[in-house]
C-alpha cells in the first residue's frame, strides 16, 4: 500500500495517473460493445427442476412456438349490452387476422355478463422479438371502434411483459439522475464545500459509467445474462461504495492537512492509512458478491458477477484515481473551510514505539462526548440498544415469501388491472398456464388424477410428440399466488405417489424426474409439472436453497477477513453478531412497514438473499472502518481509550457514509418495481440502523465491556518502548 500511496501522491506521478485513468476508461468506452440488456430476465429456475425440464420437452411439440395475448373487454363493472358485445365480436374479428389460429379467436363472456375475454394465440419468436410491437398491434386492433364506457385492455403474458418492459423504460437514466442528485447534495452538506464534491462524484461516476460496461463485456461470453433490474442495483452499489469510500479517503487526507504542510505527504499518509481498510471492505463485499455464483438461479449469479465487477471498479478508483485528482487540485479544494497545519503540529510530531506518527488527541466534540458516554455505562448501553433491536425484529412474525403476478408491479398498469377484471368475473388462473407432460399410455389416467386435485379448474389432454402427451390445466388461484403453489405442490405429490412410486417426481421440492421421462414404463408417476406457475413456485424453492447455502459462506468470508485484518477471534464473532442483529431488525421492520403502511402482502422471492448481501457485506465496511482505527489508537492508547478515539475520528464520516449510502439505495423505490423497492426499503433502514446505533454505541460498549479481551488471542506487549502496561491506563496492546 506504501509504493501504491507513494505513486498516486507524487508531485509528477499524480499527473501520470490521472492521464492514464484518463485514456484507459476513453479507451475501454471505444472498445467494449454497449449492452442494452433484457427488460426482464428469462427464467433462471435450475435445469433440474420439474419446470424446466417440462420447458425444454415442450420444444419437441408443434405448439411450442406459440404465446398468447390475452384482451379483456368491461364496462366498468356494468353488464354488457347488445351493443357492446356486437362491437366485441367485431374487435374478435380484428384480431384474429393477427393470430397464428384465427379460428380459436372467439369471445368469451363471463357469466354474470360484465366482461368479455379474448385469448389471442401468437407466434412466440415473433412475439418475444418485440414485445412492444405486439402489445401496441393487439391494443390497437382491439381498442378501435369501441362504443362509449367500453374499454379493452391486454394482459396474459404479452400484457406482463410489456408493462414490465416499460416499468424499466428509460429506467437507468432516471435512476442514475435520482442518485447523482442525492449523492451531490449529501455531499455538499457532508463536506460544506460547493467545490469539493464535485471530484469524488466526477471518479465515482465514471467508476459507475465503467462499471456497466465492463461487467457487461465480461457476462456476454460467460453467458450470464444482465438484465434492467441487475444494471439497476449494480448502478446503485458503484455510487453507493465509492462515495463511502471516497469519504473515508477525503476525510483522512483533511485530517493530515491538519498537521502536515505538504499535501502530497498528507496525501501518502492518508491512502497508507486508510487504503487497508477500504481494500479489506471493498475485498469483503466483492468476495461475498461472487459467492452467489455458486446460486442455483441464473439471476443471483448474475447479480454477483455483476456487482462484484462493479464493487472492484469502484476500489481501484478510491485508491487511484481519487487520490491523484484531490493531490492535483491541492487544498484549495476544500473552500471555504480550508485545512491548514498549526505550528504545533509542525514542530511536535508524535511518533509511536514503530517510528510511525501517530494521532494527536481529537478535539472534544459531540463523538468524543458519545464515546466517554457510552464508556461510562457501557451495559445500560448495550442491553438497550439489544433490546431497541429485538422490538424491531418482533416485526418477523408477519415474515412471509412470494407475491402473485399482480402484486409485482407497483402503480395500476393495464395487465394488472385487467387481470383484476378476469379473477372476479372469470377464474382466476384462467390466464395462467400449467402443463402436465405425462408418457402417452397414461395420459387419461394422468388427466383424470389432475381433474381430481384440488384446485384444478380443468384438465385437457393435448397434442402427443416423441412417447410424451400434453396435458393443460386451468387452475382456480390467482397467478404465481401461494394458493396456485400450493395446487402445483399437490399436483407433483400426487402423480409422484401414483402407482406406489414415491420418488419419480420429486414432489414438494422442485426436483424433476429426469430426461427419460417419456421413456419409461409409461407409468402415472413419471409425469412432470411445469408452466409458468410451477417455474414461479421451483423459483420460490430455488431461492430458499440459495439461502441456505450461500448466508453461511458470506459469514465464513466475514469472519475469516475480520480475523486477519484485526488478528483477533473474538471481534470478528461480535462485530459478526452485530451485523446479523441488523438484518434481521431491518428485516422485521421492513416487513411491518410493508404490510401495515405500503400494503405488499409479502416479499419477493430474491429480496431476503439480496437483503442478507447487502447488509452483512456493506454492514462490515462500517466494522472495518471503525476497529481498524480502534486498533490502531489502541496500539498507542490503549483498548479503551483507543475505541474512543476511533468513534471520535470516524463516528463522523460513518455517519456521513451511511446515510448517504442508505439514502442511494432508497433511490431504487423510483422504479415501479416492488422487488427493488423491497430491496431498497430494507438495505436504507438496515444501514440507517446499523451506522446510528450498532456501530456507534452498541459495539463500542461491547468494546468497553470486554476490554482487551476483544482483541483475543492479541497478546499485550507491555515491555515494548512506548508502550505502557497497564489496562485502565490504555496501555498493553499487541
Amino acid at each position: 500500500m506504501r509504493t501504491l500511496a507513494r505513486f498516486v501522491s507524487g508531485r509528477r506521478t499524480a499527473w501520470a495517473v490521472l492521464v492514464a485513468t484518463a485514456v484507459a476508461v476513453a479507451l475501454l468506452f471505444a472498445f467494449l460493445p454497449s449492452s442494452e440488456g433484457d427488460a426482464a430476465p428469462p427464467s433462471g429456475v435450475p435445469a433440474s427442476s420439474q419446470s424446466a425440464e417440462v420447458t425444454a420437452l415442450l420444444d419437441r411439440f408443434p405448439s411450442s412456438d406459440t404465446t398468447v395475448g390475452i384482451l379483456v373487454f368491461s364496462d366498468g363493472g356494468d353488464t354488457l349490452d347488445d351493443r357492446a358485445l356486437a362491437a366485441i365480436s367485431a374487435r374478435a374479428s380484428a384480431l384474429a387476422e393477427l393470430s397464428t389460429a384465427p379460428q380459436a379467436v372467439r369471445p368469451q363472456i363471463s357469466d354474470d355478463g360484465t366482461a368479455a375475454l379474448i385469448a389471442v394465440p401468437l407466434d412466440a419468436d415473433e412475439a418475444d422479438a418485440d414485445v412492444a410491437g405486439t402489445a401496441t398491434a393487439l391494443r390497437d386492433a382491439a381498442g378501435a371502434d369501441l362504443p362509449a364506457g367500453l374499454e379493452a385492455s391486454l394482459t396474459g403474458p404479452i400484457g406482463f411483459q410489456d408493462d414490465i418492459a416499460n416499468a424499466f423504460a428509460g429506467a437507468d437514466f432516471r435512476l442514475l439522475l435520482v442518485t447523482v442528485i442525492v449523492v451531490a447534495l449529501l455531499l455538499i452538506v457532508t463536506y460544506r464545500s460547493p467545490v469539493l464534491w464535485i471530484v469524488p462524484l466526477a471518479v465515482v461516476g465514471a467508476a459507475d459509467a465503467l462499471a456497466g460496461r465492463v461487467a457487461a463485456a465480461l457476462a456476454e461470453p460467460l453467458g450470464i445474462t444482465i438484465d434492467a433490474s441487475i444494471s439497476g442495483i449494480l448502478s446503485v452499489l458503484v455510487f453507493g461504495a465509492g462515495t463511502n469510500y471516497a469519504l473515508l479517503l477525503v476525510a483522512r487526507y483533511r485530517e493530515e492537512l491538519l498537521r502536515e504542510p505538504d499535501r502530497h505527504r498528507a496525501m501518502r499518509t492518508a491512502v497508507t492509512s486508510a487504503g487497508p481498510a477500504i481494500a479489506a471492505s471493498g475485498g469483503t463485499v466483492a468476495l461475498s458478491l461472487l459467492t452467489l455464483l455458486l446460486a442455483s438461479l441464473s439471476g443471483n449469479r448474475a447479480l454477483g458477477f455483476a456487482c462484484a465487477v462493479g464493487v472492484v471498479i469502484a476500489i481501484v478508483f478510491a485508491l487511484v484515481a481519487l487520490p491523484a485528482a484531490l493531490v492535483v487540485c491541492g487544498r484549495g479544494l476544500f473552500w471555504p473551510f480550508v485545512p491548514r497545519a498549526s505550528s504545533e503540529a509542525v514542530d511536535h510530531p508524535q511518533t509511536t514505539a514503530g517510528g510511525a506518527t501517530h494521532h494527536a488527541a481529537p478535539r472534544r466534540g459531540f463523538w468524543d462526548r458519545l464515546g466517554r458516554g457510552v464508556s461510562r455505562r457501557p451495559a445500560v448501553v448495550a442491553v438497550s440498544a439489544v433490546a431497541g433491536i429485538g422490538v424491531l425484529c418482533l416485526g418477523l412474525g408477519g415474515y412471509a415469501v412470494g407475491l402473485s403476478q399482480t402484486d409485482q408491479l407497483l402503480g395500476d398498469p393495464e395487465s394488472v388491472s385487467a387481470q383484476v377484471i378476469v379473477d372476479e368475473s372469470f377464474s382466476a388462473g384462467l390466464t395462467s398456464q400449467t402443463v402436465v407432460l405425462v408418457p402417452t399410455d397414461s395420459a387419461d389416467a394422468a388427466t383424470a388424477l389432475a381433474a381430481d386435485t384440488a384446485g384444478v379448474e380443468s384438465a385437457t389432454t393435448g397434442e402427443s410428440s416423441d412417447g410424451l402427451t400434453r396435458i393443460d390445466l386451468q387452475l382456480t388461484a390467482e397467478p404465481e399466488s401461494d394458493e396456485a403453489f400450493a395446487t402445483i405442490d399437490r399436483l407433483r405429490t400426487a402423480y409422484a405417489d401414483a402407482d406406489g412410486a414415491g420418488a419419480g417426481a420429486g414432489a414438494g421440492d422442485g426436483a424433476g424426474a429426469g430426461d427419460g421421462a417419456g421413456a419409461g414404463d409409461g407409468s402415472v408417476s413419471e409425469a412432470l409439472v411445469g408452466g409458468s406457475d410451477a417455474t414461479a413456485f421451483d423459483t420460490k424453492v430455488a431461492a430458499q436453497a440459495d439461502i441456505d447455502l450461500i448466508a453461511p459462506i458470506i459469514l465464513a468470508i466475514v469472519f475469516v477477513i475480520l480475523a486477519l485484518l484485526l488478528r483477533s477471534l473474538v471481534a470478528p464473532v461480535l462485530l459478526i453478531a452485530s451485523v446479523l442483529a441488523t438484518f434481521f431488525a431491518s428485516l422485521g421492520a421492513s416487513t411491518w412497514l410493508f404490510q401495515n403502511v405500503l400494503g405488499f402482502p409479502a416479499l419477493d422471492t430474491a429480496v431476503t438473499l439480496y437483503a442478507f448481501l447487502f447488509l452483512v457485506a456493506l454492514g462490515v465496511d462500517y466494522n472495518i472502518f471503525l476497529t481498524t482505527r480502534a486498533r490502531e489508537e489502541a496500539l498507542v492508547h490503549g483498548t479503551r481509550e483507543g475505541m474512543v478515539r476511533a468513534l471520535a475520528s470516524t463516528g463522523a464520516v460513518i455517519t456521513s457514509a451511511g446515510i448517504l449510502l442508505a439514502a442511494v439505495f432508497a433511490v431504487l423505490g423510483v422504479l415501479p418495481v416492488v422487488a427493488l423497492t423491497q430491496v431498497g426499503v430494507i438495505v436504507c433502514i438496515g444501514v440507517l440502523l446499523d451506522t446510528l446505533v450498532v456501530r456507534t454505541v452498541l459495539v463500542p460498549a461491547l468494546v468497553f465491556l470486554l476490554g482487551d479481551r476483544f482483541w483475543w488471542p492479541g497478546l499485550r506487549r507491555a515491555g515494548e518502548p512506548g508502550i505502557g502496561g497497564s489496562v485502565s491506563s490504555g496501555a498493553g496492546q499487541r
